[in-house]
């Protein structure tokens, strides 16, 4: 199956890239359902395509919001940018913007969004006989509704499906709740979600305003808090069903998350054992895990449950330069301080995660520090360390 890493930004891309992504997708400025992450601009998405397509890498450009009349003016002047930029498909949710691409992208694959809803084979056909190329299932069907699809739709039709990241408590991201609390500008149909589902709701009583809380645990209810999916464990049973094509959600993650998920899901999908690569998805930022609807009912823990985290990004590897007697002087750009002595943990693609004693502190965010490290590394390589 093809792995679909997020790309949030630049750092992201390159990160996703070197981690094992087969593809990434990204988006522009506007259109796109992560208004909130850096995204790029035309120039840098023009550069985007032309440093992963130099890795063998493709390049998916999400225009997948609810189309206005005003976006779907605009749109057709960007989808001619993404055409030149030579991008690999655009995901798109809209009929309007299906139309649009195919009529002023016409070499670039079209992608249906999951924010479609897809989860019949006759949708599905429908959508091939508009020129789409792969359809991104509804997170909320099950791995025997994915493999019945699968029978009756035309092999020629690619099938994507969620593998990891964030749920939405809503179907396929079609939520008003945020819209409806924070106003228009905040609509997770146009990408600029609140998150109000994440919230500690309360009871109020209008006349005298006295709240209570909606207990759960003694604290508040997250009741409309979905659990985070996981499906490391489950890669055969998503290709069996006739997946395509594994998505890792997290555009409006950063840079360590984007690397760390990318690489433990290139090692599982190459053959290793799960195992080890499910307690690396432990100590990135997430909230409890799940399997989604994928086998049954979806596990809610509507408790008060936040994210978690056990491990932070703590430098870059930028250069390295091989030193006699086995080892190697790199250097390395501090993103967050590391005291010498301590133990870091070096995340490198095609290893096993290493650990080593920090030879020298790493102190100023953004400053480059040279480092004897016992090892081979490479540039784009990360160090870590577990949080106190």
């Amino acid at each position: 199956m093809e792995l679909l890493a997020p790309a949030g930004g630049v750092e992201q891309l390159r990160e996703a890239i070197h981690f094992g992504a087969d593809a990434v997708y990204l988006a522009g400025r506007r259109w796109g359902m992560r208004a909130g992450s850096r995204n790029f601009s035309d120039d840098e998405l023009a550069q985007a395509v032309a440093y992963a397509h130099a890795r063998s890498v493709a390049v998916h450009v999400t225009v997948n919001t609810v189309m206005t009349d005003a976006d779907a003016d605009a749109l057709p002047a960007f989808l001619s940018l993404v055409a030149e930029a030579g991008a690999d498909a655009v995901i798109v949710a809209d009929l309007g913007a299906v139309a649009l691409a195919r009529r002023y992208a016409p070499q670039v694959a079209v992608h249906v969004s999951t924010q479609a809803s897809v989860m019949s084979a006759v949708a599905a056909e429908e959508y091939a006989r508009l020129g789409a190329r792969r359809v991104v299932l509804a997170r909320e069907m099950t791995l025997a509704q994915i493999a019945g699809l699968r029978r009756r739709v035309t092999r020629d039709l690619e099938l994507e499906a969620f593998a990891h990241g964030s749920m939405c408590m809503a179907y396929s991201g079609r939520c008003l709740l945020s819209a409806g609390l924070m106003g228009s500008g905040r609509s997770a149909s146009h990408g600029a979600c609140a998150q109000p589902c994440r919230w500690a709701w309360s009871l109020m009583e209008e006349k005298s305003g006295a709240t209570l809380p909606v207990e759960q645990d003694g604290h508040a209810s997250y009741m409309l808090s979905s659990n985070d999916l996981c499906m490391i464990e489950h890669l055969g049973e998503l290709r069996a069903a006739g997946v395509d094509a594994i998505k890792l959600e997290g555009r409006a993650k950063g840079t360590y998350y984007a690397a760390a998920v990318t690489n433990s899901y290139r090692h599982v999908l190459d053959g290793e054992a799960a195992g080890p690569w499910c307690r690396e998805l432990d100590l990135v930022s997430h909230r409890p895990y799940s399997t989604g609807f994928y086998l049954g009912e979806p596990q809610q823990n509507p408790g008060r449950v936040g994210y978690r985290r056990e491990r932070r990004l703590v430098g870059v590897v930028e250069r390295v330069a091989p030193r006699a007697k086995g080892s190697w002087v790199v250097g390395v750009r501090c993103r967050n301080r590391a005291e010498a002595g301590a133990v870091v943990e070096v995340l490198s693609p095609g290893y096993p995660v290493r650990s080593l004693a920090l030879p020298a502190p790493l102190v100023t965010n953004g400053e480059i520090y040279q480092l004897e490290l016992p090892f081979a590394v490479e540039p784009l390589d990360l160090l870590c360390a577990r949080e106190r």
